[in-house]
């Protein structure tokens, strides 16, 4: 007779086993191994997620927004964008909606529609009235804080799961062909967050997420990062798709880094 295994043996050759394809499967979707997006048809919907992080981390991104805007970025190309904001941070808010507002009157007789604030992302943008060019929709999705300021180290991972949870909310309230194409982020805990929900999402392919080009991820490191990389680019310099610094002695950081000058 086969002698019978117990439990806990089994138990550890079932891991054993499941270690190396898990392993796997993490590097078929992290690059380099992950294939290019595929190519898209004109016209077709795309929708960008824009992190805010809140004080310096809120104005570097919309400078390097207004910047992008300036130097070719066509801002309706994104049919909707999504404002990620932490709970209580108005004025992140605020701003994120006087720049739409300053993009839509940059745009001649164009208007942007405004979603209330919330996680409501499934909304499609208007259709135009005769003669009118429509910029494209956006709402303001609001997460709780991965970690509030002066706390304890002991409550933080219960919060960095809260807002775990509230980003799969996010990403999964969209319908299944509508993750975001582009998420962008600049250094907030809750910009790591979300990337690591992303990355959850297209490791069991749920709904497709990992199919090509879908939640394509570039973070920016902050300006003020000059000689070494903060908490979230430590992080996720190995995960994003592209990882971009604004000094040249962070170049190659991480096997990743890629300065393009100063973004801000």
């Amino acid at each position: 007779m086969a002698p019978h295994l117990s439990f806990p043996i089994a138990l550890v050759y079932i891991i054993i086993l499941l270690i190396p394809l898990l392993t796997l499967r993490l590097l078929a979707i992290l690059p380099p191994n992950r294939p290019p997006p595929a190519k898209r048809k004109r016209g077709t919907p795309t929708r960008l997620l824009i992190v805010l992080g809140s004080g310096g981390h809120t104005a570097e991104m919309l400078a390097m927004l207004r910047n992008a805007e300036a130097s070719g970025l066509r801002w309706k190309d994104y049919t909707h964008r999504t404002w990620v904001v932490s709970s209580g941070d108005s004025v992140s808010a605020d701003r994120a909606k006087g720049f739409e507002t300053e993009v839509a009157a940059n745009c001649s007789g164009s208007r942007v529609k405004d979603h209330a604030l919330g996680i409501s992302l499934m909304d499609s943008p208007e259709k135009p009235r005769a003669g009118e060019d429509v910029v494209g929709s956006y709402d303001i999705a609001i997460l709780p804080r991965a970690r509030r300021i002066h706390q304890s180290l002991l409550t933080t991972p219960i919060s960095a799961l809260y807002c775990l949870y509230h980003c799969f909310r996010i990403l999964s309230s969209l319908p299944a062909s509508q993750y975001p194409d582009l998420i962008l982020a600049n250094g907030p805990a809750t910009a790591t967050i979300l990337i690591l929900a992303s990355l959850i999402l297209r490791f069991f392919d749920i709904r497709g997420a990992s199919k090509r080009g879908t939640m394509r991820t570039v973070y920016v490191e902050s300006w003020a990062r000059v000689n070494r990389l903060s908490l979230s680019g430590k992080l996720l310099v190995r995960v994003v798709d592209r990882f971009l610094v604004q000094w040249p002695g962070l170049e190659g950081v991480g096997g990743r880094g890629e300065f393009l000058g100063v973004l801000v």
